[in-house]
C-alpha cells in the first residue's frame, strides 16, 4: 500500500474516533439520557460521579455505603431525568445534586439512623452557614480532610443537619419539611454538631462580647 494511502486510512480512523469520543454538551447529555443512549449516560455518570461521591460521602459513614448510594441515586436520575427541565446553566447540577441527597437521607432513613432529640440548647445559633466544604478559596485541602474526618465522627441526627444547613444552605424552615422534625429540633441538632465539631477540633468556644453577639472563630463553629 502507498504510505499516503496507509495516512490518509490511518487520519479516516484517528478522525472516526474522534467523532465517535467527542465530548458531549450539557444539552446533548441531557437529550440522549432522555433517549435511552448510553454514550449520553456514560458521560453524565463520569461527569458527576466524583463530585456527587463527595455528596454522599458527607451522609454516609464510609466509602462502600456512599457508594452503594450513589450507585442507588443514578438509578433515579436515569429514570427521572425524563420530567427534567433544564431552564438555565447549572440546573442539571443542582438537580442531580438534590437526587443524591435526597436517596443519602432515605438510606439513612430506612437503616433507622437518625435519631433526634426536642431539647433546645441555650446556645445562639449563628445565621451564617459555617462553612463551605466545596470551596477551595480559603480552605486548604489538608484542613478540609481534617474537617471532613470530624464530620465522620459526628452523630448521624448531627451531621445530617449540620450539612443541609451549613454545607448545603438549606433554612432550618427547609430542613425540618426534609426531614419531617420540627424547627427547633433542627438548630437543636445543629447547635450540638458545631458543639461536638469544636471538641473533635480543639476549637474553643467562642466568648460572648457585651452585646450579646459571638466571636467569630478562624473556623466559626
Amino acid at each position: 500500500m502507498d504510505i499516503s494511502l496507509r495516512i490518509d486510512v490511518a487520519n479516516s480512523k484517528i478522525d472516526s474516533y474522534l467523532a465517535v469520543n467527542k465530548m458531549l454538551s450539557e444539552k446533548e447529555i441531557i437529550e440522549g439520557c432522555k433517549n435511552g443512549k448510553s454514550r449520553a449516560q456514560h458521560a453524565l455518570y463520569n461527569k458527576y460521579c466524583g463530585s456527587m461521591f463527595g455528596v454522599a460521602l458527607r451522609y454516609c459513614r464510609n466509602k462502600s455505603e456512599a457508594e452503594d448510594v450513589l450507585q442507588e441515586a443514578f438509578v433515579r436520575i436515569f429514570k427521572y431525568i425524563l420530567k427534567f427541565e433544564g431552564r438555565n446553566e447549572g440546573s442539571l447540577t443542582a438537580w442531580i445534586k438534590t437526587i443524591v441527597i435526597n436517596t443519602t437521607l432515605s438510606h439513612n432513613r430506612n437503616n433507622k439512623k437518625h435519631h433526634y432529640t426536642e431539647d433546645v440548647d441555650d446556645i445562639q445559633i449563628g445565621v451564617k452557614p459555617i462553612f463551605d466544604i466545596s470551596s477551595d478559596a480559603d480552605t486548604n485541602e489538608e484542613r478540609k480532610n481534617k474537617v471532613m474526618n470530624a464530620m465522620h465522627e459526628l452523630p448521624d441526627g448531627y451531621r445530617t443537619v449540620f450539612n443541609l444547613y451549613s454545607v448545603e444552605g438549606y433554612s432550618h424552615k427547609e430542613i425540618a419539611d426534609i426531614l419531617d422534625i420540627s424547627e427547633n429540633t433542627s438548630k437543636s441538632q445543629l447547635s450540638k454538631a458545631r458543639k461536638y465539631l469544636r471538641s473533635l477540633l480543639g476549637v474553643q468556644e467562642p466568648q460572648k462580647k457585651k452585646h450579646k453577639e459571638w466571636i467569630q472563630e478562624d473556623l466559626t463553629i
